[in-house]
């Protein structure tokens, strides 16, 4: 590509100047809109001049945010094998060590704390005590890959994802299962594949009516959406938007928020409305919490930060 001399660079410049002393006006409003920095309050969902703010570091890699009805927030420390909670007072705490390499987590209405054990590619429920029981071990009598993340429907019954990333700690032999999302019925007898064509499903949501199911592909970098059926099945695939997820969550307006390289987020329509930068190399998960439900507690590589907001949280993720 030619680079334009100073000579050639003349006109463009001269009309500039020539603007400038036509429009004074005009031209300063210019400047002072290309000059002026975009605040929290510009955001339709981030709280007049709320900054992001980090509550705790020094993890290895945070993960699975959930809070419990309180909204005490419960995340877990993965490479530590420790669950760790963030009280409503502030306070931080070890809730479970170990704790099965847990990734991903929920509450249910009981206070029972799902949790996607990674260690032996397993999913728990953990009673209010700390009291783990193994739910899931396999499907059709073949480890899973490693359950992932966790979201429970509130008619009864969850979905989890169940991607495949080799752990060093793992004592298993190769991959017996494709990548793919189940459902558990709420019995807890019957466990069903609903998803079996994504390259590598990971973060996954629902609406608080549950009709809709939201699944990221972090693998072929898209999410999709699809209609919940009483039987759990899952119909009317859809893309929802070209970004995939790690961890997502949702809020009371409908808006569904990815993560990677900081917090995404899109309006039900599936248009990207804000962005949140995120000081880490990656942002895995994200919730709703705090006495209000109106604070986004984010886990990112070694650190759990928190944003106040003008939406609150539907749900436990």
């Amino acid at each position: 590509m030619k680079i334009p001399s100073a000579q050639t660079s003349r006109p463009a410049v001269s009309i500039l100047s020539v603007f400038i002393r036509v429009h004074p006006s005009l031209a300063l409003l210019f400047f002072l809109i290309m000059s002026t920095p975009l605040f929290a309050s510009d955001s339709k969902i981030i709280a007049s001049g709320e900054t992001l703010q980090e509550l705790a570091g020094d993890f290895i890699f945070t993960e699975g945010p959930a809070s419990d009805a309180q909204g005490n927030v419960f995340f877990t420390d993965q490479p530590n094998d420790r669950i760790l909670k963030w009280s409503i007072d502030g306070k931080l705490s070890t809730f479970m060590k170990p704790c099965g390499r847990a990734n991903g987590l929920s509450f249910d209405r009981e206070g029972n704390l799902w949790a996607c054990a990674d260690e032996k590619n397993e999913l728990w429920r953990i009673s209010p005590a700390g009291k783990a029981t193994v739910v899931v071990t396999n499907y059709q009598g073949k480890l899973l890959n490693g359950p992932n993340d966790v979201w429970l429907r509130p008619a009864g019954g969850l979905y989890f994802t169940d991607p495949y990333y080799k752990r060093q700690y793992w004592k298993r032999g190769p991959k017996e299962q494709d990548e793919c999302v189940y459902f558990l019925s709420s019995d807890e007898k019957k466990l069903v594949r609903v998803i079996d064509d994504l390259k590598q499903p990971n973060g996954i949501i629902g609406t608080p009516d549950g009709k809709l199911l939201y699944v990221a592909d972090i693998g072929a970098g898209k999410t999709y959406r699809y209609d919940i059926q009483p039987d759990g099945s899952l119909k009317n695939k859809k893309l929802y938007c070209e970004l995939g997820s790690d961890g997502m969550t949702i809020d009371s307006e409908g808006n569904i928020y990815l993560t990677g390289k900081g917090v995404t987020v899109f309006d039900p329509s599936g248009k990207q409305i804000e962005h949140i930068e995120v000081p880490e190399s990656w942002t895995a998960n994200v919730c709703f919490g705090g006495k209000d439900r109106q604070t986004l507690f984010i886990t990112a590589s070694k650190g759990l930060y928190a944003m106040r907001m003008t939406v609150k949280g539907v749900d436990s993720q």
